[in-house]
């Protein structure tokens, strides 16, 4: 397990390594900084960089970790790339759904591939998707997402490198928005970041800002109009929770997004 610095999750789980550019989001790549760097410290999971690479004897780790956490699942790398096999995906599905205590978050930009695949993976209650959308270019992504069955979709609007006006958040369960960090970071606008959670508040989806970025993002910070904003949708294990001190309620009967917005007893 690796204790995730990521404000919106707490672990990564790498079955998966390396990836290639397909976006202008991929210009100053994390993770591609961080395979350098592992490779050159001799780690023996970046041995071959940033090439992709598939970790057969990572598989299990989530089998092992007991305690529940929120998991990210190819932080370097992205689980839909072309050179992952189909069945190497159906391995890391299966392995999601025997850790059933854990919440699983996939990102993306490989959306199309996403759908091609969608109807034959087995998308259990724990398993979280999203993709990444970097500027009106890559919004087709938002609209391949919502074709996929799991229980939570969401957004990565990082790097934000444009404004993302009328966006339809219908079947979206949450957005999250930062702005590009490390060497080299393309500017984010406080308009463009403003704009999105206006209409994430109007449509009632959970907002989450992570970052400003910038080459020092400590310094930057992520206080958005004088404050932090956290907000994420609810877990359905919390759910589940709720529901068994309710016999009233019923889990298919309610809208994730309300429950967020805090409507649950209401």
């Amino acid at each position: 397990m690796a204790i995730s610095k990521i404000e919106w999750t707490e672990s990564t789980w790498n079955p998966v390594t390396g990836c290639t550019k397909i976006s202008s989001g991929c210009k100053n790549c994390y993770a591609e900084r961080m395979a350098k760097r592992l490779n050159m410290m001799g780690q023996l999971n970046y041995a071959n960089g940033f090439q992709v690479t598939l970790h057969e004897h990572v598989l299990e780790y989530p089998l092992r970790w007991k305690k529940p956490r929120t998991i990210f699942v190819n932080s370097m790398s992205d689980l839909f790339h072309e050179q992952v096999s189909d069945s190497f995906i159906y391995k890391i599905f299966d392995i999601m759904k025997q850790a059933y205590w854990h919440q699983f978050q996939i990102l993306t930009k490989r959306s199309s591939r996403l759908i091609e695949l969608a109807s034959r993976l087995d998308w259990q209650k724990n398993v979280w998707i999203g993709v990444s959308v970097e500027n009106e270019a890559a919004k087709f992504r938002i609209d391949d997402l919502k074709w996929v069955p799991a229980a939570i979709r969401f957004l990565s609007l990082e790097p934000l490198l444009g404004p993302l006006a009328s966006l339809n958040l219908s079947n979206i369960d949450w957005v999250i928005v930062g702005g590009e960090s490390g060497p080299g970071a393309r500017p984010m606008k406080e308009e463009w970041v403003i704009q999105i959670k206006e209409q994430c508040i109007e449509q009632n989806v959970p907002f989450f800002f992570k970052q400003w970025g910038g080459i020092n993002k400590n310094k930057t910070g992520r206080l958005l109009e004088g404050r932090t904003w956290d907000a994420m949708p609810i877990k359905l294990v919390d759910l589940e929770e709720e529901i068994e001190h309710n016999k009233s309620l019923h889990l298919t009967a309610i809208p994730l997004r309300s429950i967020a917005a805090g409507e649950l007893g209401r």
